[in-house]
């Protein structure tokens, strides 16, 4: 019998030191077995693999107030006085972060554990005739760990850069504490590792499976999903070629960055995202499209279902979910305060300023028929094209007679992703059945009630809310949370195709999916007319459209702060004073003003979190992230 104990669930961390040795020492017998009673079971071993699971992070509430990348970017704003609930991230976006600030998910600590329960079940498990786990499930069980080893390093490296890294290390119990006392391994080092590992276990897990109940498992497209988010990154002017970390060197001298460009990391890039559309296209993935009366497209319900959709309801679109996640709360804290909704969380000024008019055209483009002051005079329709939009109030409607300007004659992805004031709201009523009313976001009014449960700066989030939600019965769909889906790919092999061959057609092609689907005027390199927008056949035009397209298309989705950084945006762009409407206005005067509602402080630091204090103190070999210790 092998004489190491386990707590029934999780393991002490094994790649870095922890503050809890000494409870993991202090052992209850009724609460411990050995690692043969796990292994020798087929329903603990599952359940064991079901924990090395546990940490895929939750793309719905999990992202937004623990993990908090959108609130991080510039793309949505939770009321400020939520820091008393908790919302760690608030401070950190205001300037109030140190090496001893406390982040929940403590991705230092946590993910380690992981990857060593995943090493432990690798090393372990084993076929169980007589309880119907054969050798080629257990094959599987291992290239589902070994996916999952290379996916929680490869969230580590996009949270701190360099890491301790040591992939198939199992810490003994009795250990001695000099073994784990380790530097950092260089980036581009551990990239090369998880590229190497994400192409080897491809090879061995399907690309889906016909069991319905193994949805949200590991499979190809995941490993290749992966792999492309990663080598983007990777191939991004942050960590290619960036002069900022010339000095940024492990205790012994080793450069942990590679300061000098390299070119081939965008072909390398563009590839793995070519891969991963083809296989995903050839496994039946597509962009997720409701068709209207018409037969064509309906950009409305298209882009909106895509995120409440299910995968075994027909949404393809999905390549990597996580299947329990807490998407009530989402729902609960974008729906407004006078439909029982926390209604605090909202999207930014500038996120408004983003989405294109309905000619696909940009607001600062003087053609694209923009006008920001002033009311509407009519109720405005999508006439672009049949929908059932708002079907409730009166199909196709968008904007209603008496709607700021600013809102009208917008594309559908817009409508979808903010709720303003004036906007045509549905909620449910006590017996469940559908109604409709305008939203109230002045002071005093209905969903304004000037407290922290009030929009801040005049703008709800409504991207991948229910609209069938109803807080008032606690009524909220349950949907999966999507963590990887095909449009992105799209966008992604757009980006690295430009940063090495930009004369290349299919830049064009897979941008073109995206915003055809979103019902706005594709791109061409020829004249403007009714159905194309020219763009200059020139790498820096590509670039701009390409990434005022990922701006709107892949906005709220816990993406746009990850572009900013791999940018190297954002301290210009997440510096400085951030806008909305007025949240103290009584009226349409006082309310329709551009209103800087909260300052952001954006360090040369901030690229990268920093190590907790406590584990710099524990261990002499590492060093801390870029800029935080001047």
């Amino acid at each position: 019998m092998k004489n190491i104990y386990i707590r029934t669930i999780f393991l002490f961390l094994g790649l870095v030191l922890a503050s809890s040795c000494s409870d993991y020492l202090d052992k209850e017998s009724d609460t411990e077995l050995t690692l043969d009673g796990v292994f020798e079971s087929k329903t603990k071993t599952e359940n064991w693999l079901a924990g090395c699971y546990s940490r895929i992070p939750d793309p719905t509430w999990g992202y937004t107030r623990s993990l908090g990348w959108e609130i991080f970017g510039d793309d949505m704003t939770p009321s400020e006085r939520w820091r008393q609930y908790d919302w760690q991230v608030i401070p950190f976006i205001l300037g109030d972060w140190s090496v001893g600030s406390q982040w929940s998910p403590g991705y230092w600590n946590s993910l380690p554990q992981r990857i060593r329960e995943c090493n432990l079940l690798i090393k372990n498990v084993k076929p169980l005739p007589s309880q119907n786990l054969n050798e080629d499930e257990v094959r599987l069980m291992i290239a589902e760990c070994r996916f999952l080893k290379a996916y929680y390093y490869s969230l580590l490296l996009n949270t701190y850069g360099p890491i301790p890294f040591s992939p198939d290390e199992i810490t003994p119990v009795n250990y001695n504490l000099s073994d784990l006392q380790v530097g950092q391994t260089p980036y581009d080092e551990i990239v090369t590792w998880i590229d190497k590992e994400l192409r080897e276990v491809e090879t061995i897990l399907p690309a889906s499976y016909s069991d319905g109940r193994k949805f949200g498992r590991a499979t190809s497209i995941m490993c290749k999903a992966v792999r492309a988010r990663m080598l983007l990154f990777a191939a991004s002017p942050l960590v290619n070629g960036n002069s900022d970390y010339a000095g940024h060197v492990t205790k012994d001298g080793k450069a942990l960055f590679n300061n000098s460009y390299d070119a081939n990391k965008w072909r390398i890039a563009a590839d793995a995202s070519k891969d991963l559309i083809l296989s995903a296209e050839a496994a039946g993935h597509k962009l997720y499209t409701e068709m209207n009366a018409a037969g064509k497209i309906d950009p409305f319900l298209s882009c909106q279902n895509l995120h409440l959709i299910e995968a075994s309801k027909g949404n393809t679109e999905v390549l990597f979910a996580r299947v329990n996640v807490e998407s009530g709360e989402y729902d609960r804290h974008t729906a407004p305060g006078g439909a029982g909704g926390a209604g605090g969380y909202g999207v930014t000024q500038s996120l408004v300023d983003a989405f294109f008019t309905a000619n696909g055209l940009p607001i600062s483009d003087p053609n694209s028929g923009y006008i920001e002051g002033g009311f509407s005079v009519n109720d405005g329709y999508w006439t672009n094209g049949l929908t059932k939009f708002n079907e409730v109030k009166s199909p196709g409607l968008v904007t209603m007679a008496g709607t700021y300007n600013m809102y009208c004659n917008r594309e559908p992805r817009f409508y979808l992703a903010v709720n303003f004031n004036n906007a045509w709201y549905t909620d449910g009523d006590n017996a469940g059945k559908d109604k409709g009313r305008k939203l109230e976001f002045f002071n005093g009014a209905k969903d304004n009630n000037n407290t922290h449960d009030a929009p801040q700066n005049g703008y709800l989030a409504r991207k991948r809310t229910d609209p069938t939600r109803n807080p008032t019965i606690n009524y909220f769909a349950p949907r999966h949370g999507i963590l990887y889906r095909l449009g992105e790919a799209y966008l992604n092999y757009a980006e690295a195709l430009n940063e090495t061959d930009p004369s290349n057609p299919e830049i064009l092609i897979y941008l073109n999916r995206i915003r055809e689907r979103a019902g706005v005027r594709t791109y061409t390199f020829g004249g403007t007319d009714a159905q194309n927008i020219h763009v200059d056949n020139d790498q820096e035009s590509l670039r701009k459209v390409i990434r005022m397209e990922r701006r709107v298309e892949l906005c709220t989705e816990g993406i746009r702060y990850h572009d900013l950084r791999r940018w190297k945006l954002a301290e210009t762009v997440l510096n400085g004073p951030f806008y909305g409407m007025n949240f103290n206005g009584k009226n349409a005067t006082d309310f329709y003003k551009r209103t800087a509602y909260q300052t952001r402080v954006y360090r040369k630091s901030f690229y990268w979190f920093p190590i907790y204090l406590a584990e710099i103190e524990k261990n002499p070999n590492l060093v801390q992230a870029p800029f935080w210790d001047k």
